[in-house]
């Protein structure tokens, strides 16, 4: 069957970032223009005359040296003499991150970032984008399956090879440039939307994940609050369905439609300039909702992320709503056996340590041995049996006295292990609400009084350690100890 693609263009060079930005964008558009425009042909009852075929940009730089360099940022080298790839999507949304990953490339090791073509098709799917109707009437009448015609998703080039430090590249390179290929963003971008009710354009750069709705509330009415005081950072407030609130300073309207349905995990976004805002999920309960969000988030190359929730507290000294800070973890939710080890230890990161101690101080108005009466630093055992307590007591008591456990849920050591596996920092703070152990559970009553008087302020306290991580350097926030021997350049 003939291929039917638009006119090859020629590989530039550029050093100027915002060109090669727009040489990539400009490759992008024009490529998904051709796969649309035969798609809106065929619904005219016209037949292309051979198979759409467009490809994804590609992005290429090269280094002849082992040089070191003095920059304190933990990305942006290239680390063995050779040639560096990547395909790129969705320059739009990646704007200002793609222009930032090749101006300190550049300003390392000099040279040209060359934009191109790849031999990667870009699926009509991902062509097609989000919002793009299509008359699925007309298509179906025609009785010609679209895989004869155009490409679809291919799974054989959507993985987590890179990433997971598993890749090997050939010898003397082509080396991956980012840890993401194209068709593996495109995956993760339409299953952002499926699963958050949200576009990937309204997600911010310090995420806070919960389990609970009652944070959602909370988060809500925090937000709608600043919008409606002009809040001189937070520009709007974006709910399931894309419904906007804008600050009250730019007219404060309400644009949008709720869904129907609440989506599985639904995802609010507090918008700032430049992503500097704070986005919040609710992942529901388990460690396999934890993996899918943090699976797709991270192709977004979010600051930080963390994970407010609930945990069973282990230790007899606990009281109900004292919060725990995750050190370490003991990794039982096996979701990620096969992408990270269990031998691979998952360290706390300083930065986001310090942060969420600092924004707990703050909240609580404590300091010094008043803040450790009602915090404690220790090991967060994640489960993925929410019934663990029907177990064997003593195999379990065992277990989780050995590892020095002072608390046990179903998604944090998910989060934190796949923060550390896409290079995101991580931190968890949780609230004791029961204690199994121990025999102190609550009673409904109980319950009503412990969400009322703790999601506040444990909220308050998660929205502080993102705001004091906003304003670090971003050499501070994305810490070495998440880069691995031989890095991808792009963050």
């Amino acid at each position: 069957m003939t291929t039917l693609t638009p006119p090859r263009l020629e590989k530039q060079s550029f050093t100027d970032p915002a060109e090669a930005w727009a040489h990539v964008a400009h490759i992008y558009h024009r490529n998904c223009d051709f796969i649309r425009g035969h798609l809106e042909g065929l619904t005219d009852g016209v037949v292309p005359p051979g198979r759409v075929r467009a490809f994804y940009p590609q992005v290429e730089v090269r280094s002849t040296s082992y040089s070191k360099h003095e920059s304190t940022l933990p990305y942006g080298y290239l680390h063995t003499p050779g040639i560096y790839r990547t395909t790129v999507t969705a320059p739009d949304l990646f704007k200002g991150y793609l222009q930032e990953q090749f101006a300190v490339i550049l300003k390392n090791h000099g040279g040209t970032i060359d934009v191109g073509e790849s031999e990667t098709p870009i699926p009509l799917h991902y062509a097609l984008g989000l919002r793009q109707h299509v008359d699925g009437a007309t298509l179906n009448a025609l009785d010609i399956p679209l895989r004869d015609l155009f490409d679809a998703p291919d799974l054989g080039n959507t993985d987590d090879e890179i990433a997971n430090g598993t890749y090997v590249p050939p010898r003397g390179g082509p080396y991956p440039l980012s840890a993401f290929t194209a068709p593996r963003v495109d995956y993760s971008l339409f299953r952002l939307s499926h699963y958050t009710g949200t576009d990937a354009e309204h997600f911010q750069n310090f995420v806070i994940f919960t389990n609970y709705a009652f944070y959602i509330d909370e988060f809500c009415r925090i937000a709608k609050d600043h919008l409606k005081n002009g809040h001189s950072v937070y520009q709007r407030f974006v709910e399931p369905g894309n419904v906007m609130t804008d600050n009250m300073l730019t007219g404060g309207g309400v644009s949008g439609t709720m869904p129907v349905r609440t989506p599985q995990m639904p995802a609010y976004h507090l918008v700032a300039e430049r992503g500097k805002g704070i986005t919040m999920v609710n992942i529901g309960v388990g460690p396999s909702n934890a993996k899918t969000i943090t699976d797709h988030i991270a192709v977004l190359r979010p600051h930080a992320w963390i994970m407010l929730g609930h945990c069973a507290g282990l230790r007899n000294s606990q009281e109900l709503g004292d919060y725990v800070l995750a050190h370490a973890y003991v990794r039982e939710d096996h979701v990620l056996d096969a992408d990270l080890p269990l031998s691979v230890p998952i360290p706390a990161l300083a930065e986001v340590q310090v942060a969420l101690e600092q924004a707990v101080e703050e909240i609580t108005q404590t300091e010094g041995i008043e803040t450790k009466k009602i915090m404690r630093t220790g090991t967060v055992a994640t489960f993925d049996n929410r019934n663990w307590e029907l177990w064997d007591q003593t195999a379990i008591t065992r277990q989780l006295s050995q590892s020095r456990a002072v608390a046990l849920d179903m998604e944090s050591a998910t989060i934190a292990a796949n923060g550390f596996r896409f290079r995101v920092p991580y931190g968890t703070l949780l609230c004791v609400s029961d204690k199994p152990l121990h025999g102190e559970l609550k009673l409904p009553g109980m319950a009503s009084d412990f969400y009322r008087t703790q999601v506040n302020r444990h909220l308050q306290v998660g929205l502080r350690a993102m705001e004091i991580l906003r304003d670090q350097p971003a050499e501070r926030l994305h810490s070495r100890k998440l880069r691995s021997f031989a890095e991808t350049a792009f963050q």
